[in-house]
């Protein structure tokens, strides 16, 4: 059983199916932060729209996986950012509902694909080839975009429920950074050992 899932994970047909999805969901993601893009000064671009660009990497892990290649620091990148931003987003959309906020359909639709971000990345753990100069430099771009986020003030737009929580949403996305580093260090250190 175990077996068959693996393979389903590499055969071409699935990664193809599931590059459209990434594509897809990377172009709405960046449509998504297009307003707040369009005021974000152009130095801080990169930093802003973070769900896309996680995306976004694993675009290209997809890629290289159909080319029969692996892109380690990529993979990095996509397994770190993909597990970040879809524990962020699905938290900070359901905490507002305990002050009293409504979910829609948008709520829901955007739950779900964050945790299928966050499950995707760790999915294909057993087919990456990080090293840990790797989670390094995803650990220096991870840590320094939620400097820019919270001390530049370019974190991605929350809640009105939440404008008065930012100290506390920038604690959380610190330590969830963290955790997101270390969670695919550990990961890939196991997976590694396996395979030796």
């Amino acid at each position: 059983m175990v077996e068959a899932f693996l393979q389903l994970l590499r055969d071409r047909i699935f990664l193809t199916i599931l590059l459209i999805i990434n594509i897809g969901g990377t172009i709405y993601g960046y449509i998504w932060y297009e307003a707040q893009l369009v005021i974000t000064p152009t130095i801080f671009l990169p930093f802003v729209p973070d769900s896309p660009t996680a995306s976004l990497f694993f675009c290209f892990v997809l890629i290289a996986f159909l080319l029969g290649k692996n892109w380690p620091l990529i993979e990095a990148f996509a397994a770190v950012t993909l597990l970040k931003y879809g524990i962020w987003a699905v938290v900070l959309i359901i905490v507002p509902t305990f002050l009293g906020a409504e979910l829609y359909w948008t709520h829901y639709m955007l739950i779900f694909s964050h945790l299928g971000m966050a499950i995707q990345g760790l999915l294909y753990m057993p087919y990456y080839r990080i090293k840990p100069w790797h989670i390094g430099v995803v650990a220096v771009w991870t840590l320094h975009n939620d400097v820019i986020d919270y001390i530049y003030g370019m974190y991605p737009w929350v809640h009105s429920l939440l404008s008065d929580s930012i100290q506390e949403i920038a604690y959380f996305t610190f330590w969830l950074s963290i955790a997101s580093l270390l969670t695919v260090y550990i990961l890939n250190k196991k997976i590694i050992k396996r395979q030796l």
